[in-house]
This record gives C-alpha cells, structure tokens and sequence, in this order.
C-alpha cells in the first residue's frame, strides 16, 4: 500500500529509516518495534502517495506521526492538517504526539497506540 509513492520518495524513505530518524522517532520505535504492541508490527518512514509516514501499521491502516518543533509553525501546521485530510480520505487513522510527549510520557503515547489499536480491531471484528 503506497498509492503510486515516487521512486524517489522510497529512497528518501529509506534514508530517513536507516541514517536520519529523529531521537524521539527512534524512542518511540523501541516502543513499538518487533510487535511489542498487541502483536501488530509497524513499518517505518512508510512512503504513501507524496507522503513518508512515521509510523504505519498495514493492518490496523494506524499512522503515527511524531511531531517536533518544525511541526509548530503555521505553515507546517497547514501542510500536516492537509496530509492528515489526505490520509484520513483513504482510510487511515492518524495519531500525531510531540516530541514532549514521547520524551516525557512514553508510558502515555503507548498506552494511546495500544488504545487505538484495540479500537480498530474490535472495529474491523465486527
């Protein structure tokens, strides 16, 4: 599932992935990584149409983005409230935390993800 994503969009994904994640990225993917949450595994820096999604679960069809300061200022703003409605016209949920919040309450973020997934599961039972 990567809605036509440019050969150049992979590669820019897979740098992100293997060379530039941001710290907070990387403390969150200890989290998340090798199925720690209900099971689910979530792909990394995953390129869907113009977009590199942080996290992206391809069963639950779960993205998380983590937000850091760049995400703060209007422009950005404008353009992740545009790629959320993009997102969200195709099916996909989208769950955004600060940086703060991953720094801070790691404990929280998780337990938001674990609660959104079971939503969708018990969703997509019935």
């Amino acid at each position: 599932m990567h809605q036509d994503a440019s050969p150049q969009l992979f590669e820019k994904a897979k740098l992100l992935r293997y060379q530039k994640m941001t710290r907070h990225e990387l403390i969150l993917w200890e989290h998340i990584n090798r199925k720690q949450i209900l099971g689910q595994r979530f792909r990394r820096q995953h390129p869907i149409s113009n977009y590199i999604l942080d996290f992206f679960s391809l069963s639950y069809r779960l993205c998380i983005e983590v937000d850091g300061k760049s995400h703060m200022d209007e422009i950005n703003i404008e353009r992740d409230k545009i790629r959320t409605e993009y997102l969200i016209s195709n099916g996909i949920k989208v769950l955004r935390f600060t940086n703060e919040e991953i720094e801070n309450q790691i404990d929280k973020v998780v337990e938001q993800i674990n609660l959104n997934l079971l939503n969708l599961m018990h969703a997509g039972a019935q």
